[in-house]
């Protein structure tokens, strides 16, 4: 019951400042002040001479179409009570670009001496990075394993220096390699 009560007292209000608004003196007045368009170069046709008592020449500023302006009168263009608004300005904001910057882990792959799995940092359409998440351990393995990480991992390593998997074979790790480059093909076919 409130709910309504309130809505129909806000429409009535609403209505009422509206026809205020359109119904003020005020906002006529601006309109009918507004100077009405007139030719550059009247012809003879189009100036009618002045019901002037004085007998003065015809006033070329008046057509037959055009009525009398009125008398200026102060007006305040809008009734008082209400408010006027004013749209602010749009605000423009730099966003930061995003980070196109991401890590791409390739798939893993299987050997006759354990599992190996690439991870690559890729910004834009390079690699700058290169990781092996996985490599053969135990024995001789963490020796070749750590060949094979010095010669393709890091920044500065034969991936990045490539941009590609066409890499070298490190030598006495044959199968580490092949594997290495097996992970790295797919982060890179999953990359780009």
């Amino acid at each position: 019951m409130r709910r309504a009560l309130l809505a129909i007292t806000g429409l009535a209000a609403s209505t009422t400042a509206l026809v205020v608004f359109k119904g003020s003196p005020g906002t006529s007045q601006v309109a009918q002040n507004l100077p009405t368009a007139q030719p550059v170069n009247p012809t003879p046709q189009e100036v009618e001479p002045s019901a002037d008592p004085s007998g003065g020449a015809p006033k070329p500023s008046e057509t037959a179409d055009a009525p009398p302006s009125p008398k200026a009168t102060k007006s305040t263009g809008r009734p008082s009570g209400t408010r006027t608004t004013t749209k602010a300005a749009p605000r423009t904001t730099t966003k930061a670009p995003q980070s196109t910057t991401r890590r791409v882990t390739g798939n893993g792959f299987d050997n006759e001496y354990g599992y190996v799995q690439v991870q690559i940092v890729v910004s834009g359409n390079r690699i700058v990075e290169a990781v092996a998440l996985s490599l053969p351990s135990g024995g001789e393995s963490d020796i070749h394993s750590g060949d094979v990480r010095n010669r393709y991992d890091g920044r500065g390593g034969e991936v990045v220096q490539k941009q590609n998997a066409n890499l070298n074979t490190v030598s006495g790790a044959t199968e580490t390699s092949n594997s290495y480059k097996q992970s790295l093909r797919s982060a890179i076919e999953q990359a780009f």
